[in-house]
């Protein structure tokens, strides 16, 4: 298991996860895609959650909201990879949680730095995703969309 997730004590109470968003368009209006310094504006975001009582920060690079466009794996990846080497260098110690269907977007992320996947395919999306999930012996949070 990855060091953030060492001594997170599972099952003993309720997480807040801050959602980082790098998109243009997310449900919350605050996507990050949309400012010069998307890495930069990542930290302050995640810094603000930690500091408001975040336990998990949850980043995701593409909008899941209704009619929203998909984004192919190449611009998924253009739009995470720096945002989550940033979170990774500057290790606020929570567990950092890739919201990803795409099982290439999800190595690079964990290879990247992050603790677990998150997908709201429940792993139906992508056959490749459980593999990869093994491969990181990660957890993952599976959802249904």
């Amino acid at each position: 298991m990855r060091n953030r997730l060492e001594n997170f004590p599972w099952g003993k109470q309720t997480y807040i996860m801050g959602i980082i968003n790098v998109t243009p368009d997310s449900f919350s209006g605050d996507g990050l895609l949309k400012q010069k310094n998307t890495a930069g504006m990542v930290l302050e975001q995640a810094r603000r959650f930690k500091a408001a009582g975040a336990h998990i920060l949850d980043i995701g690079a593409e909008s899941t909201r209704p009619g929203a466009e998909p984004v192919g794996q190449e611009e998924e990846l253009e739009r995470l990879l720096p945002a989550i080497k940033a979170l990774a260098t500057e290790d606020l110690g929570i567990p950092i949680s890739l919201d990803t269907y795409k099982a290439p977007v999800a190595d690079a992320g964990l290879k990247a730095g992050v603790d677990w996947i998150n997908d709201i395919w429940g792993l139906k999306a992508d056959p490749r995703m459980a593999g990869i999930v093994h491969k990181y012996e990660v957890p993952v949070i599976l959802m249904h969309n």
